[in-house]
């Protein structure tokens, strides 16, 4: 491996591990969800956070870091060749993010370029919001399905994307996230700042943070709290592994983790510290917000942000820093996705430029129907979202069968001054596959489409976009794909030559 082909220091990966956990799920997902069920929600994404994605992270970076390669080869090599197909269905799930999540970084770009036009606009957005208070939720629509400008938005951040990986690990993704991160959590805190300091926006922190202790019986919540912890910080993504395959030998993983998990948390707390307070400083009354904010609504950071910045002087100049913040978010995340496609691209032999390539064609065709369509785009997030439980019950796996104490101590701990207990580390690898199980049963059990498994006339309901037959057809095809090749996918990706 080239020194170009490696991060040049320990705050060169940290900041890609940034990057990568704080993105659009930080803007975007985790303000709709505490949005949705308050307090209850941050308690368990928490909870989580501890005992699911941070365990996961320091796997995936130790896995990452010892056998240097991309996710389905490193995978194979550490849980065997038999099992390769687990880091196939891994990989896949998280291309299946991947590829819808690129539209939100155009949805960023189109509020951005919104938010410049509104500035130089002889009518404010306030006036228009007085002629046609529908004026946002229209925009919204209209961008959000069938637009092609969207289309070639996020056509664009695909071809911007390669070309900042093209220039290498450390010309390239380290020297971006040197400037989008710490950009980003500037931006953050001034919104925050911003949207506290209105009339009622208090209220929105004491929603955000208020507890209902009969919502801890409601699967769902459990689901959406360790589905977006494992979301938000990339844990079972395979995000950290391919990261780490360009790590320096003697690089330090726990502490990179924790800064990295606690990094991706803070974030999160602070954006939904400025979405929350401004709509209950925008609602007519409490109960207005309440129920604006348990619609669960995907176009709440889109539409209440500007809204939020119409209603003063200057505002114009906030939403565009806003939204600024919003895609520098989404852009950072997406960076690692398209790498962790190039990097398994690069496993097979192909050149940089010839994986690229590639990439670019791949992300295109399969992220066009979530451009295209919001139904089939909330069809892949629920999918591939719930995925995730999936792929990171498949990296529990492979530690545990490696030996979970032997794995802590000879890959987790090598070169880190930092530790954590040995005995935590195994309890939560072996405790998280009975969680993870369990989990999947119940949110199979509960059902959260009018028809989970058949419709009306009796039929297979796949193209129901929340119904359990949708997302256990798409599951079952890429692993029966991955279980059928798996012989093909050990020899291309991990054999060594």
């Amino acid at each position: 491996m080239s020194q170009t082909d490696q991060f040049s220091n320990r705050w060169g990966i940290v900041l890609a591990s940034l990057g990568m956990a704080i993105g659009a799920g930080n803007l975007w997902r985790f303000p709709r969800l505490a949005g949705q069920y308050g307090g209850t929600f941050i308690i368990l994404w928490i909870l989580f956070l501890f005992i699911w994605s941070i365990p996961l992270l320091l796997a995936e970076f130790s896995i990452g870091k010892k056998f240097k390669k991309g996710v389905i080869g490193s995978y194979a090599q550490l849980a065997g060749e038999k099992y390769t197909w687990m880091g196939f269905f891994v990989t896949i799930c998280t291309l299946g993010i991947a590829f819808y999540y690129s539209i939100v970084t155009a949805w960023a770009l189109r509020y951005l370029g919104f938010s410049i036009s509104n500035i130089f606009d002889s009518q404010s957005l306030g006036d228009k919001l007085v002629e046609n208070p529908e004026y946002l939720n229209q925009f919204w629509n209209t961008i959000s399905n069938g637009n092609w400008t969207t289309i070639g938005l996020y056509i664009f951040n695909i071809f911007l994307g390669v070309f900042v990986l093209s220039k290498g690990i450390q010309k390239g993704l380290e020297k971006a996230n040197r400037i989008l991160i710490p950009g980003l959590f500037f931006l953050l805190l001034i919104i925050a700042a911003i949207a506290l300091n209105m009339e009622n926006g208090i209220l929105g922190l004491e929603y955000m943070f208020s507890i209902n202790w009969n919502d801890f019986s409601n699967s769902r919540i459990w689901i959406e709290a360790l589905t977006q912890s494992a979301w938000s910080t990339g844990a079972g993504w395979g995000l950290m592994m391919t990261l780490s395959s360009y790590s320096r030998k003697n690089e330090e993983v726990t502490l990179n983790t924790f800064i990295s998990a606690f990094g991706n948390n803070t974030a999160s707390l602070v954006a939904g510290m400025a979405i929350l307070p401004a709509v209950f400083a925008l609602a007519p009354s409490y109960e207005g917000a309440v129920s604006y904010l348990q619609s669960g609504n995907q176009a709440l950071t889109f539409t209440i942000i500007p809204k939020l910045f119409s209603t003063f002087q200057g505002g114009g100049i906030l939403a565009l820093v806003f939204f600024t913040a919003l895609f520098l978010a989404a852009f950072s995340s997406l960076l690692p996705m398209i790498e962790l496609f190039a990097r398994n691209l690069s496993d097979l032999g192909f050149t940089r430029k010839s994986a690229m390539t590639r990439v670019v064609i791949f992300f295109i065709i399969f992220g066009f129907p979530s451009a295209y369509s919001l139904d089939f785009f909330s069809n892949q997030d629920w999918v591939w979202g719930v995925g995730l439980i999936v792929t990171g019950l498949f990296i529990l796996f492979a530690v545990v069968r490696s030996g979970a104490k032997k794995f802590k101590e000879e890959l987790v701990d090598e070169d880190s001054d930092f530790k954590v207990s040995t005995n935590y580390f195994v309890i939560c690898m072996s405790g998280n596959i009975v969680l993870a199980l369990f989990l999947i049963y119940w949110w199979l059990s509960q059902g959260y489409s009018k028809y989970p498994w058949f419709n009306a006339e009796g039929n297979w309901n796949f193209f129901d976009v929340y119904s359990n037959a949708s997302i256990l057809t798409q599951w079952g095809a890429v692993m029966l794909i991955g279980f059928l090749m798996n012989k093909f996918l050990y020899n291309k990706f991990a054999a060594k030559k």
